[in-house]
């Protein structure tokens, strides 16, 4: 994850980035949005694990073959 302060936010900024979140869509919606991104992280690292997985596998057997 990149901290903040790598991108220049401060406390402030990160304070109103959220109020103006809260305006825009709404405290209702704001738990339907964080369960989706937070599902949508979560598949996403589940989809990289499994690629590195496929790509261990595919180096295991070609080096078997090799031998």
């Amino acid at each position: 994850m990149i901290p903040f302060a790598l991108l220049g936010l401060g406390t402030t900024e990160i304070l109103l980035l959220l109020l103006l979140v809260l305006l825009v869509f709404g405290a209702s919606k704001l738990p339907s949005i964080g369960s989706g991104l937070g599902k949508g992280l979560k598949n996403f690292k589940k989809a990289v694990r499994n690629e590195d997985d496929e790509t261990e596998e595919k180096n295991d057997k070609e080096k078997k073959e090799l031998k």
